[in-house]
Parts: C-alpha cells; structure tokens; sequence
C-alpha cells in the first residue's frame, strides 16, 4: 500500500510510536527486529517489514529517523546497519570554538540522510508505504510543528509554496533530530516564510505516542480512524530511561553549561512519561514496566465500565545498574545512558535484544492480519 491508500482503508488500525534518544536508537531498532520477527512467524511472511504492518509511523529525533526509514520500507536488518555504519559519523566532532554553540557538526548527518532518503524526495512520495509522523519544534515561532504526509491535513496540499508535502523528506527528518546543544537547527523555507527548526525532543512530544493517537482520531487532523480495544493497536518503544542518572549531584555543580547540556535530557525524560501515562489510562496496557512507585504500570487506570480506546504496549528500559539487572544485561549504565555514546552501540543493541523478549504474538491477538 501506498500511505495515501493506508488513509481510507478499512480495517483495524495499527500504529507505531518511536522516542528520541540520540545513538540510543539502537536499542529501539533491536526491539522493533523482535516484533518484525514475530509478525513474520505469526503471518508466515519471511520478507514482512514494518512498514507493511503498521499504518501509522510516528517519531521523534531519531525515533523520525527510524520511522520515516521503516516507513520507506526498510527492514530492520538494514536499520541496525545503518547505525553501526553512519552512527560515529553522525555525531562528528565541531571544532573547539564552535562547540561553545554545538558539540557535533551536523553535515555529516545531513549527508547521511540524503543519501538514504534522497535529495529530492518530498514528503508526498509514494515511496512512503505508511501515514508518517515526525516531530520537531519550530524555534522562530516558538511552537511544536508535529507533521505529517496525509493528504487531507490542513498544511497538506494547499495549491500553493507552503504546501508542506513539497518539502524534502530528508531535511524534515535532519530538523528533527537537531538536539539543542548538539546539533545546528535547520533552515527550512517554506513558501516566502524562513523557519529554524530543532529537534522535537524539546516538545512534549519526545515520546509521540499519544499525539500520534490524537492525529489519527481526532477531526481536526483529518484521519478518524475509528476508536477501540479491538479497533486500534498503538505499540511505543522508547530509548531509556535513567532516574538516578544525576545521583551524587551538588548544588555548586549545576552551573550554566550543565544546565545547557542537561535540559534536552530532562525535557526528554518528563516527555516520555507523561506520553505513557496518558496511553495507559486511555488505552488496554498489555505491556510496560511501572511508571513510577505511585502510580504503577496502570494496568486498570479506568473504572471496569470505562472503554478503552485502543489497545497499547509500551517496551522500554530503566538504564540504571538495577533496571539493567533485572533484563539480565551486564553492562555499565553509565556508557548506555548518554545519548552520544557512539562507542557503547553494541552494549545498546544488547540492551533492545533484552527488551525485545517482551514480544509476545499473544498481545497481538486480532491485529495479525
């Protein structure tokens, strides 16, 4: 199918929701092989990609990466070579001067990008298999720009320059993933309007999942997929977690470049929380780890006679020396929490194989088909 086809028919709708994290991405290419796997034994499809299952991809920063590139059909063999090759040169070093206003170059990723998606593809290309989600936040008005390749949206295919299904896929991921602090912004024209554009992890919608929820129901977004347990799956692969990351810190400590380098992964880490708890208490959670001591995993958030809107599945991990321990995975926590630890891609991959066990074709019980 076409996205375009994706958009009218019929049938239960399944959507894939992917976080930001940097080079931690690795891990969630790890989980989405143990869910790909399963649907080609359960589906008896051995060359099923993603992209033939889900109707809906959504992402931010690297979680756009990985959706727009599943999105065109790759398969996540090529998904894991892709950042085992193109990981260290995507984050390449800015000259010392410059790091006062980036810590890596930015061209090096841009270029990556290009190639994989091709300079001259537009949003509008056929050659995206799925509805397509990608986050960013637009810094010149200062708002969150969650775009997307329907049709029917009210941005999309307006007659005119600021069409935004003219715009380059490539550089519409690069603005994603341009991470304050780490990356340049992006420079987007669109029609007579110049936009600068950072990395959607600065939003609320680090973790999209149930933004990606509300563009396909909601009127306003023009999709209204219907609602339900058994009508919608929304599963949600985040790229860790760390709560005692910062353990030991002192007050002398958090001075001005710590907090300039620290914000992303707080703004992160609220987002991504906040996301999960709304689908958990909207949504039939039939997988994910408790969100907090107070709250739970929120398997029962609503009264017996409250309906659920859709059915959901949260895999993700809690990068400290216990979470660690508790999948079985010997690793320092330290090297598998930053998000530009290029060098600690394997010990992340080991980590998302980890994760990936909580695959269970059972949870996909009437949506394989």
């Amino acid at each position: 199918m076409t996205a375009k086809e994706r958009l009218t028919a019929t049938g239960r709708k399944k959507l894939l929701a992917l976080d930001g994290g940097g080079i931690r991405g690795a891990m969630t290419v790890e989980v989405l092989a143990s869910i790909e796997k399963m649907l080609r034994e359960q589906l008896k499809k051995p060359d099923l990609v993603l992209g033939d299952y889900f109707d809906y991809i959504g992402g931010t920063s690297t979680g756009a990466i990985i959706a727009a590139t599943l999105a065109s059909g790759m398969s996540t063999d090529a998904l894991r070579k892709f950042y085992e090759q193109s990981g260290r040169e995507m984050f390449d070093k800015s000259s010392v001067l410059r790091r006062f206003q980036q810590k890596y170059k930015g061209e090096a990723l841009r270029h990556q990008l290009q190639e994989v998606f091709g300079q001259d593809t537009l949003l509008s290309s056929d050659r995206l298999r799925t509805l397509l989600l990608m986050v960013m936040r637009n810094a010149t008005t200062d708002s969150p720009w969650p775009i997307s390749n329907n049709p029917r949206a009210m941005f999309n295919n307006t007659g005119d320059d600021n069409d935004n299904l003219k715009l380059p896929l490539w550089q519409l991921v690069r603005a994603s993933t341009a991470a304050p602090t780490y990356f340049p912004p992006e420079e987007i024209q669109v029609g007579q309007n110049h936009f600068l554009f950072v990395d959607g992890g600065v939003t609320m919608y680090n973790n999209p999942a149930f933004k990606l929820f509300l563009m396909a129901t909601i009127p306003a977004y023009r999709v209204e997929w219907p609602t339900g347990e058994d009508q919608m799956l929304i599963v949600s692969v985040g790229t860790g977690h760390a709560p005692d990351a910062n353990r030991g810190l002192a007050p002398a400590d958090m001075n001005l470049l710590y907090n300039a380098s620290s914000i992303p992964s707080a703004l992160m880490a609220a987002a991504l929380h906040e996301q999960d708890m709304m689908c958990r208490v909207f949504g039939r959670c039939l997988v994910g780890d408790p969100i907090d001591l107070e709250v739970g995993d929120l398997r029962d958030a609503l009264p017996a006679n409250a309906p659920k809107l859709f059915t959901y599945m949260r895999y993700n991990a809690e990068l400290t020396k216990p979470g660690l321990g508790r999948l079985g995975v010997n690793v320092d926590p330290k090297r598998v929490q930053q998000l530009d630890s290029v060098e600690a891609i394997g010990e992340l991959q080991e980590v998302g194989r980890a994760v990936g066990k909580a695959v269970n074709s059972s949870h996909y019980k009437g949506f394989l088909s």
